[in-house]
């Protein structure tokens, strides 16, 4: 496999734009955001095959369109779901969604704004421990690395849930992108980056065996002081920490 020769951004633009020029790129396209593609819905049921799925009963799913279908699912398995508020903007960070509360309103609730509408905002210390993460991705390679849409996001909701001690060693990692957006090269890999366990395509199933370490927690060092007063929730636990320090 070929050394890093691409950035991180460099990478996305390129798969944002493959997609548009392949037209599998779903309303409202792919450039900026978590790309939604066609055939997610198969890339869904292809998950919900996999033992690591049949075993989970608690989920933390990204909140994007792609991986609406993954949502659904876990619901109508009776899972209990997380999902992240949008740039974890408020204190309680993320949302809970129990099947057993949203009766007929599961497709509704899958929605951003209908797990504000039917979903119980929660803190991390609040939610129970996570069987199997489902992330978003731009790009992913076979050996485990993946390229989210640049906010760090993801990053920063396995750091809170690290510190929360919601993560086992059983806990996976998966996500769901189009065959298009697994390249075969090495990407560019920092501490705080989460490496994927399966990547799942409406074609195949990637069990990458990582040799990627999983990031330990929150790295302090990484963060500005703008992106720690914009979350709430991680300006406290810096305060808290702190707190802690002999």
């Amino acid at each position: 496999m070929a050394p890093a020769r691409r950035g991180k951004q460099e990478i996305r633009e390129h798969i944002w734009q493959t997609l548009k020029l392949a037209r599998v790129a779903r309303f409202p396209g792919a450039h900026g955001r978590i790309p939604n593609f066609s055939g997610a819905e198969r890339a869904a049921e292809r998950l919900t095959e996999l033992n690591v799925w049949k075993r989970a009963q608690v989920l933390k799913c990204n909140p994007d369109s792609p991986q609406r279908s993954v949502r659904v699912r876990a619901l109508r398995e009776s899972k209990l779901v997380y999902m992240a508020v949008p740039r974890l903007r408020e204190m309680e960070c993320f949302i809970e969604l129990d099947p057993a509360r949203l009766g007929k309103k599961i497709t509704e609730a899958s929605s951003i704004q209908g797990a504000f509408r039917f979903g119980r905002s929660v803190r991390p210390e609040e939610m129970k421990p996570i069987d199997l993460i489902v992330c978003g991705t731009v790009a992913a390679n076979p050996q485990g690395a993946r390229i989210g849409k640049g906010g760090g996001y993801s990053d920063l909701e396995y750091g809170l849930a690290r510190e929360a001690g919601l993560l086992r060693r059983t806990t996976r990692i998966v996500t769901t992108i189009h065959d298009l957006q697994v390249i075969d090269e090495e990407l560019p890999v920092l501490a705080h980056d989460i490496p994927v366990d399966y990547i799942v395509t409406p074609t195949t199933v990637i069990e990458t065996h990582t040799k990627l370490l999983r990031p330990r927690g929150i790295y302090w060092e990484y963060l500005t002081q703008e992106k720690i007063e914009a979350i709430p929730y991680l300006k406290q636990l810096l305060i808290r920490t702190r707190d802690q320090l002999p």
